[in-house]
């Protein structure tokens, strides 16, 4: 039976405050992920990120074997090949759009096909298109609309009106401060249920740190997560874990 290793990104592997590269993503990780896949177990990503959100920061670094991004409206695998994608009808996306330009100056995020469109420049060492309304943008599936807010707080009551407005088209999911909005039916937990089916005998571990892995982390088999994370998601984890080593180690111990 073959593992495979579904991690979030951001919180878990990534940790974007970090001062330097090492801080931001740790060599001992990258290293365990390498002796992972080196050993025949299958190591990707599952992210609320887009696939042109991650690329810039892992290059050079390691090659998942799949990507499940954007909560699960994207999945390709380790050459970017289309396992399932899905996305938000256009005029959806541009209400929301207007309703957050109504509600304050919020950055505002489109994941077109895995490219990143924007509505404002920004500090970014990967490709992105700047845009002045959802029409501008490139012709293709609009996989996620995110959101950056300035506290859990407003986010929550993001994801609550969101939900609440569009919940028959789209699935809002908050991490810390972040929103993120698939189509209806996408979650990190579906996206997972999808890989499982195309890898066909495997063993599923998962790991994340935030409220929106929590799909992620019903889904698995064998589930991870930290010690500063949500309680409620580590009540529903398999095992608490100090890094993403621990839990990469103890798949790899694991006799199933």
């Amino acid at each position: 039976m073959k593992k495979v290793f579904a991690s979030d990104f951001d919180g878990t592997l990534y940790f974007y405050k970090g001062e330097t590269e090492e801080d931001r993503l740790p060599p001992v990780s990258v290293a365990k992920i390498l002796e992972y896949q080196k050993a025949g177990h299958l190591f990707g990503l599952c992210t609320g990120r887009q696939v042109g959100g991650l690329t810039p920061f892992i290059s050079g670094h390691f090659v998942p074997d799949f990507y499940i991004t954007s909560s699960g409206a994207n999945i390709v695998d380790g050459e970017l090949k289309e396992i399932q994608k899905r996305g938000v009808d256009r005029g959806v996306a541009d209400q929301i759009v207007k309703m957050m330009r109504e509600r304050g100056d919020y950055r505002l995020t489109l994941d077109v096909e895995g490219d990143i469109c924007v509505f404002a420049e920004m500090d970014y060492p990967g490709k992105y298109y700047v845009i002045s309304e959802v029409d501008d943008a490139p012709q293709g599936l609009i996989h996620q609309v995110s959101i950056h807010t300035e506290s859990v707080d407003d986010a929550q009551s993001i994801v609550d009106e969101v939900n609440k407005r569009f919940g028959e088209a789209v699935e809002a999911f908050r991490n810390v401060i972040e929103v993120d909005i698939a189509p209806r039916g996408c979650s990190k937990g579906k996206g997972v249920e999808v890989l499982k089916k195309h890898m066909g005998d495997c063993k599923l571990y998962g790991i994340g740190d935030s409220m929106n892995d929590l799909p992620l982390i019903d889904a698995a088999d064998v589930s991870y997560t930290f010690p500063y994370a949500p309680k409620e998601v580590q009540e529903r984890a398999t095992k608490v874990v100090e890094t993403i080593v621990d839990a990469l180690e103890d798949s790899m111990n694991d006799p199933a």
